[in-house]
């Protein structure tokens, strides 16, 4: 007997036939001895309709008040499959997320968990009842309600298994595991039966969606057993832990792929110390997220930096360069959107050189052109134009041999 965490995506819960059967997969967790805890999603496409109204309305809407908007879409889902399971004569409490303990920094959209207080869930869960959480969501130290980002439900329940101490985490989501790139796009895609935590980070950072970024993270820093499955269908998953025993003879394990990449470039910046600083500093603290960033010094003083973001914050960076001009010393800045980026990631890179080599020249060869790279020892990202993103994510996958898994590159 132990502890289980069971988070369900919003698939698994977009209509009362799936909350049915949801309730279904608990009670087999429940029949086997475990104390349970489960984590929500929002029912379907609840969390895009609720977005789509706030559009109807409001081109920039307030942070904060979609906030309050959003986190409804998960409370409607905990209320009803509480009531799905106690129809089936069990015994379950649904909690939001800060009534579950949940404390995040004040960062409305995309907010940290800070802490989480176990003591509410641990007295329930003693009196044998089902807790059911409102992923997605937490509250601030003044009460604010904040959510936690696109796919944060992912990461409400792994903290909650770190903070319960739990003995394991499994994701439910609509496909059976995690696989080496979206099978919805690409035709060779297969499954892998384990992923390190480094690689499972590495893919959800650059856009693989089976799995929220914050989660992985969770689940390494407190060693958390974590599975991927599927809740439509009965089958093993994807294992994600420390080292992985299989498929050893794979350099890269997963090509990623992620649209809506805009690119910026600052001309004529400055070489001074502090120049770099004082521009990231003052978008990070409007919590804009910059991913790839290179600077190209030149002959004379100035100099002239680009760096990528998502499309969702070009109005914001445009209102902070603009703001900031004189300030950061620079003469002017232009963005270039409609750009992808395309990764190729797997540990086997650290002792097999000439993969990054590879990637380029095959993408050279097809006529993709390559607008920024970053490289770390286990992924190689290229920025290129959108509407060449599939089609180069196809070609690395098949040319790395990943439509046939297992098979080392020659």
């Amino acid at each position: 007997m132990g502890l289980v965490v069971l988070k369900f995506g919003g698939t698994s819960v977009g209509d009362v036939e799936r909350i049915k059967n949801t309730a279904n997969r608990i009670l087999e967790e429940k029949k086997k001895g475990h104390k349970v805890v489960v984590v929500v999603s929002a029912m379907g496409k609840t969390t895009d309709q609720l977005v789509a109204l706030s559009k109807e309305l409001s081109s920039y809407p307030s942070k904060r008040e979609m906030d309050m908007l959003l986190s409804t879409g998960e409370q409607v889902t905990i209320a009803l499959l509480s009531m799905a399971l106690a129809e089936k004569g069990h015994s379950a409490i649904s909690f939001t997320g800060w009534q579950a303990g949940i404390l995040t920094e004040n960062i409305h959209s995309n907010a940290r968990i800070i802490d989480i207080d176990p003591n509410k869930i641990k007295k329930y869960l003693a009196e044998e009842q089902i807790v059911i959480v409102a992923g997605f969501q937490g509250a601030t130290e003044n009460g604010e309600i904040t959510t936690l980002g696109r796919g944060g439900s992912d990461t409400t329940a792994v903290a909650l298994a770190a903070a319960l101490a739990a003995d394991k985490c499994i994701i439910y989501t609509d496909v059976t595991g995690v696989f080496t790139s979206d099978p919805r796009y690409i035709p060779g895609a297969r499954k892998l039966e384990a992923i390190s935590y480094d690689e499972m980070l590495e893919l959800a950072n650059l856009g693989a969606g089976v799995l929220h970024a914050r989660a992985v993270e969770f689940a390494k820093n407190h060693q958390i057993p974590l599975e991927v499955c599927s809740s439509l269908v009965k089958e093993s998953g994807t294992v994600i832990e420390e080292e992985i025993a299989v498929e050893k003879s794979l350099i890269v394990r997963g090509v990623a792929f992620e649209g809506a990449i805009t690119r910026i470039t600052v001309f004529g910046l400055k070489n001074g110390y502090n120049n770099l600083s004082s521009i990231f500093n003052k978008l990070a603290r409007r919590n804009i997220n910059v991913d790839i960033i290179i600077q190209n010094l030149t002959v004379g003083e100035d100099t002239y930096l680009s760096f990528s973001i998502k499309n969702d914050d070009l109005r914001e960076t445009i209102d902070i360069l603009e703001q900031y001009q004189e300030a950061l010393g620079f003469d002017h800045f232009e963005y270039e959107s409609d750009l992808a980026k395309v990764s190729i990631i797997g540990s086997g890179m650290i002792s097999n050189p000439g993969v990054a080599a590879k990637m380029f020249d095959i993408l050279a060869k097809n006529n993709i052109q390559i607008k920024m790279v970053s490289t770390s020892e286990i992924k190689v990202s290229t920025v290129i134009e959108e509407n060449h993103m599939i089609e180069a994510s196809r070609i690395l996958h098949t040319a790395f041999e990943l439509d046939s898994v297992g098979q080392k590159i020659k």
